[in-house]
């Protein structure tokens, strides 16, 4: 019987985004086991990044790929880390992430969001995706929430809160959601991906 150590070491995890969503879930999973993460991500680190997002002040202008795979092997250096540094479109995802067994949608923007789970459930047979829709600002950690779509598509959130409604992100509640990700991602590899 395979352990669930075992299940987790031969898991293969994708991240679209490093930003509070996308560090946080990559960190959670790497100190739970997961030996192989696939980040993506074109942007560079912004000091405003720092309230929410698992980078450092002296890595403020660095592409976050690099940082990211960085500071995850801090935490375990035999961690397998594929970096793309490249804005995702519906043309390069499903090659990026082709060896994922679960893809976690990590972005900011509603149309990157719906870009993302739609080119992952029309085009790849495989992965299962894990999205997130509401839950700027601040407020009931309670309300947010994971619901089970469909055989492939987990969703976290609240459904409610916007950053248009709240104008602000906080670490708090970012880290709420991400880690609700995060254990979704790990209930996937765990009781449904057969190794």
């Amino acid at each position: 019987m395979v352990s669930i150590h075992e299940k987790l070491e031969k898991a293969i995890v994708g991240i679209a985004g490093l930003g509070g969503l996308g560090t946080n879930v990559a960190v959670a999973l790497t100190r739970a086991g997961v030996g192989r993460l696939i980040i993506a991500d074109f942007d560079t680190i912004d000091e405003s990044n720092l309230n929410r997002q698992q980078y450092f002040a002296d890595q403020v202008g660095r592409l976050k790929v690099e940082a990211t795979i960085e500071n995850l092997k801090r935490i375990n250096p035999n961690i397998n880390i594929e970096g793309h540094q490249q804005k995702l479109t519906v043309e390069n995802v499903p090659e990026i992430f082709a060896a994922a067994d679960v893809i976690t949608e990590c972005f900011d923007k509603a149309e990157e969001k719906q870009m993302l789970v739609e080119t992952v459930l029309s085009k790849m047979d495989k992965p299962i995706i894990v999205s997130v829709s509401g839950l700027a600002g601040y407020g009931d950690s309670n309300a947010i929430q994971t619901r089970r779509i469909s055989k492939r598509l987990i969703l976290v959130g609240d459904n409610e809160s916007g950053i248009d409604a709240v104008q602000f992100l906080t670490a708090a509640r970012v880290g709420i959601a991400a880690n609700h990700q995060a254990n979704a991602v790990l209930e996937v590899l765990i009781d449904e991906i057969k190794k």
